[in-house]
């Protein structure tokens, strides 16, 4: 028989996964052992946990709230079993976060080997979509988002803000000539940004004496994800408003070109959210930490 912490990972890792089969590989056990604790769990609350089907896994409502109870107390034991640790080192367990490709990419996988250096106990799972995830239900311990953020019932602290560019490819340039002012825009093409909540940017933004302004461009183009984004910039499609950051080999290469280099848009806040518990578990506040500062060296 499991203990009752052990069982809990692994209900909670099924949740999070929505598949004992990925829960199993990602815990590296057999699947008929994640099953088994399930069962168990089951047995003792006298209540189905998850609706089960040939395609899914999925919380029944009681299994949604035991799920919200279960982050807690777990949170709870971690943070016990943490201490009277004195040499952080020892710190283990996984840190689940999510973040844009770009930042990912550039920001912070490559200082990540000199933490998990100081933190050798430790896997960090990275994972980096342009939607808005939610954090509770798919098991995040903390997310970065840039812009506006709305969430309730997250903490949400602040790192600093980005800087924003405006970005033509050279043949672009070319067929079209480089826009020198507002006015020049009646004549170029804006490559329009649709998110995930099907919010449409189809404006050219910029600021003059402290006020933002919006120019409505026509467009030939919209995507909704960063790498189109940028991949119809540099096929001529038109001017991006974007994060350097994201740009970096681009420009490097030549591929793109900074233009309008006093109008750009405001810069985008970057915050990192995380769930609000009582007691955040140290490996979760030493990442937390660590991250915060990698991201605002590069601000």
């Amino acid at each position: 028989m499991l203990d009752s912490t052990e069982s809990l990972r692994r209900f909670m890792r099924v949740a999070e996964l929505g598949s004992f089969t990925k829960a199993a590989d990602s815990l590296n056990l057999p699947k008929a052992s994640l099953s088994q604790a399930v069962q168990q769990l089951e047995t003792k609350l006298q209540t189905q946990l998850f609706h089960r089907t040939t395609r899914k896994v999925q919380l029944t409502s009681d299994g949604q709230l035991f799920y919200e109870k279960s982050k807690d107390v777990l949170s709870e034991i971690e943070e016990l079993e943490t201490l009277f640790i004195s040499d952080d080192s020892q710190i283990s367990g996984i840190v689940r976060v999510n973040m844009s490709q770009p930042m990912a990419r550039h920001l912070v996988i490559p200082a990540l080997h000199d933490f998990l250096q100081r933190y050798p106990k430790l896997n960090i799972e990275i994972s980096s979509e342009d939607r808005k995830v939610d954090l509770i239900s798919e098991g995040y311990d903390c997310v970065v988002r840039t812009g506006e953020v709305e969430e309730s019932g997250m903490i949400m602290r602040k790192i600093g803000d980005m800087q924003q560019t405006n970005f033509a490819s050279p043949g672009y340039l070319v067929m079209y000539g480089e826009p020198k002012s507002i006015a020049d825009l009646q004549h170029h093409w804006l490559i329009h940004y649709q998110t995930s909540s099907h919010h449409r940017f189809d404006g050219f933004e910029y600021q003059h004496n402290g006020e933002s302004h919006s120019v409505k461009m026509h467009s030939r183009i919209c995507v909704n994800n960063t790498d189109a984004y940028r991949a119809a910039c540099v096929a001529g499609l038109g001017i991006m408003q974007a994060p350097k950051l994201g740009a970096m080999e681009m420009l490097a290469s030549g591929q793109l070109v900074e233009i309008l280099p006093t109008l750009t848009a405001p810069s985008m806040t970057v915050f990192i959210l995380f769930p609000h518990r009582r007691n955040l578990s140290k490996r979760v506040r030493v990442f937390m930490d660590w991250l915060c500062e990698v991201i605002q060296s590069h601000l």
